[in-house]
């Protein structure tokens, strides 16, 4: 496990929102507790992803500036690991 720090952000703007961003909004009750002092999580009211198609569908979120289209919890916390080394 590294000692590095994951940024996590979730969009809550409307357009991530009512595709199902809701369901991110509970994300940091699904971190492990292994991950949790290596994982920091952020709000955004929006991150303005949902503007250019190439970014892919709402919901977004940003793993360490890596943009996650669609993002559900398994998603993001898949994509947490990598970053962790954990995979």
């Amino acid at each position: 496990m590294t000692d590095s720090i994951v940024k996590v952000v979730v969009c809550s703007g409307t357009a991530c929102y009512v595709m199902g961003g809701s369901e991110l909004l509970v994300l940091d009750d699904h971190i492990p507790a292994k991950w949790k002092d290596n994982v920091q999580l952020e709000g955004a009211p929006c991150l303005g992803l949902c503007k250019d198609k190439k970014n892919g569908k709402a919901p977004f979120a940003e793993v360490d500036g890596t943009v996650v289209s669609q993002a559900t919890i398994p998603e993001v916390l898949k994509i947490i690991a990598e970053k962790l080394g954990e995979t």
